[in-house]
């Protein structure tokens, strides 16, 4: 095991999970590493426990007890954990995703553990909204393998109604990524009432044109996270909307097709 540089061990970061095992972020079986801390708003989110930029403490009234999400680790102490499935990300082509809350918000962190899990021949993801100076995502974003590029609008203002912000950096850093030759997978969370339309999906294509993508992958609502929302003492806007089912997605996924992007689940 490589170990970090003494500059990078002391280091912090604040990570509120490190999940073991995941097969949807990345190719092969992955651990990923979920940094605490984003500048979006998403009203869908379903990890509202990842969005402050500190400890929070998650509260269960049915039980009466609480736990605090939110924990500052060294790069040691994370890579260590990582470490512990290598043997897995040999035989499956996996690896360790970072994701959030939003990674860039952390580069300083990010930097040096990507910098660790290379050293130790581990393949890196990150999943990331894009949503960072591009200096910021410029000093982050080369050292990873793979960069799976949330993208939550087509319109800006739409964009900023649903997370908070505009989506004119996210693109900017989209395009920088992709001309740059970095290896993109642009990936849509589609939300019911937000982005969901055969319109949406025209105007998906014509930004990922834009930006020089031709691929990217659909992620159906779930509202995993609902309960969170009532441990946090915060409301949630899709309580009554259910899951979208794989299949509902599938006019979105051939308009994309036939605008010349190859969508899929």
């Amino acid at each position: 095991m490589a170990e970090s540089s003494s500059a990078a061990q002391a280091l912090r970061g604040l990570i509120f999970n490190i999940q073991k095992f995941s097969t949807n972020d990345g190719p092969g079986v992955r651990t990923t590493v979920f940094f605490k801390g984003c500048p979006l708003r998403c009203r869908w989110c379903a990890n509202p426990e990842s969005q402050s930029f500190a400890p929070e403490v998650l509260y269960q009234a049915k039980t009466g007890k609480s736990e605090t999400t939110g924990t500052w680790r060294t790069i040691d102490e994370v890579l260590a954990v990582c470490l512990q499935d290598l043997p897995f990300y040999e035989e499956s082509g996996g690896g360790v995703t970072l994701s959030g809350g939003e990674v860039l918000s952390q580069p300083d962190f990010a930097v040096a553990l990507l910098q660790a899990l290379h050293e130790n021949g581990i393949h890196t993801a990150i999943e990331t909204s894009g949503f960072a100076q591009p200096a910021v995502f410029q000093q982050v974003a080369p050292l990873a393998g793979l960069l799976l590029f949330d993208m939550k609008h087509w319109d800006s203002e739409r964009h900023l109604g649903g997370t908070g912000v505009t989506n004119e950096l996210p693109l900017a850093n989209m395009r920088a990524a992709i001309a740059g030759g970095l290896d993109v997978l642009p990936r849509i969370p589609i939300i019911p009432g937000f982005n969901d339309t055969i319109d949406d999906a025209h105007g998906f294509a014509r930004r990922l044109h834009e930006a020089g993508a031709r691929r990217c992958q659909l992620l159906p609502f779930h509202p995993y996270g609902e309960n969170k929302y009532q441990e946090l003492g915060r409301p949630y806007e899709y309580t009554s909307q259910k899951a979208l089912r794989p299949e509902a997605l599938q006019p979105l996924i051939q308009v994309l097709q036939e605008e010349g992007i190859d969508a899929f689940l």
